[in-house]
């Protein structure tokens, strides 16, 4: 039993938090395929905008969350998650609107946010500097260990405070996103638009206003996903380093325009790195009596190491591409 609370803690746990990071920003990533029709590879610096928005409101109103009992970072999250959206549109407006009069390809367009990448980056690096910073700035992280009521189980199931918000919120939001899609005019037509948008347009819609609701959607979530992830670690500049490849897995791997598809996407990378890194040793051990003599003395029978989990998403991507290039739920086709 002490083995598979070792594997809730370490697979379960540990494969939610990074599937709900991951789910939260393919989301966003599909979302502005399906409606846009390219890769918005300054999805991951959005993310990491959001989270440094939070980090600054958080350090200009440090006893902000006091009256609500919640850290400071979720109750100014909303506020963070305006700027964000805002920051996606003024881009939208700047960049991509003038590539979109011009009728440019696609690969136009992905070119133009590597650019749109490198500007956030270098900004966000300019105003935060280059180390770790924590979104805990008066408040104190709370972790719950949580013991089975099982004879000879010493060990206790561990969460965090930030991991509970973050399953709550994750819930929420493609909860939410799913009612928008589906119940509202908006969601209705932002369907149709990413249908066919030369049949939307001559149908009557706005499809001005649904590029510009996509990107708030869009900026949002990434508010929600870089600020919920910096809240459980830290934040760093580089956050989105460590996203980007993995965000666009999840929605390959879910299919491409599809946002449900997006969510399963991403707890399957999730969950693939995290299973990727596991020491299965650990788990084994009860059987060692039964097993090789090589995996009884094996320290550690992790598939790769901590620190090629990066690897993980780009093994899957690749996998995805040459076996089912639409995803599992059939997306469009790059």
């Amino acid at each position: 039993m002490n083995e598979l609370v070792f594997f809730i803690n370490n697979v379960v746990i540990a494969g939610s938090v990074t599937g709900s990071i991951y789910a939260i920003g393919a989301v966003g990533v599909t979302l502005i395929f399906s409606i846009m029709r390219f890769a918005h590879f300054a999805h991951g610096d959005m993310m990491t905008f959001g989270a440094f928005m939070v980090l600054l409101l958080t350090t200009a109103f440090p006893g902000a969350g006091a009256a609500f009992g919640v850290p400071a970072a979720l109750v100014l999250l909303p506020v963070a998650m305006a700027l964000t959206a805002l920051l996606a549109v003024g881009i939208d407006r700047a960049f991509y609107k003038p590539l979109r009069a011009h009728g440019v390809k696609p690969i136009v367009m992905v070119i133009g946010s590597l650019g749109v990448t490198l500007m956030l980056q270098g900004l966000i690096r300019l105003f935060s500097g280059t180390g770790g910073q924590s979104l805990y700035v008066d408040d104190r992280k709370e972790i719950f260990r949580l013991a089975l009521p099982f004879e000879g189980v010493r060990a206790p199931v561990v969460i965090t405070e930030p991991q509970l918000y973050l399953f709550v919120i994750t819930l929420v939001a493609v909860v939410g996103l799913h009612f928008f899609l589906t119940r509202s005019r908006l969601g209705k037509a932002m369907r149709a638009m990413s249908d066919n948008p030369d049949l939307a347009q001559a149908s009557g819609i706005n499809t001005n206003t649904i590029v510009a609701v996509t990107w708030v959607i869009a900026g949002g979530l990434a508010a929600i996903a870089g600020t919920l992830l910096s809240l459980d670690v830290t934040f760093k500049p580089d956050l989105s380093f460590f996203l980007l490849l993995p965000i666009f897995a999840a929605a390959i791997v879910g299919g491409v325009g599809h946002p449900y598809g997006a969510v399963a996407g991403g707890f399957v990378v999730g969950f693939a790195e995290t299973l990727a890194v596991f020491n299965w040793s650990v788990l084994l051990r009860p059987f060692r009596d039964s097993l090789p003599e090589w995996m009884t003395q094996a320290g550690n029978l992790a598939f790769v190491g901590t620190e090629y989990k990066i690897v993980v998403p780009f093994f899957i991507l690749v996998v995805i591409l040459v076996w089912r290039p639409t995803g599992i739920f059939k997306g469009k086709v790059i």
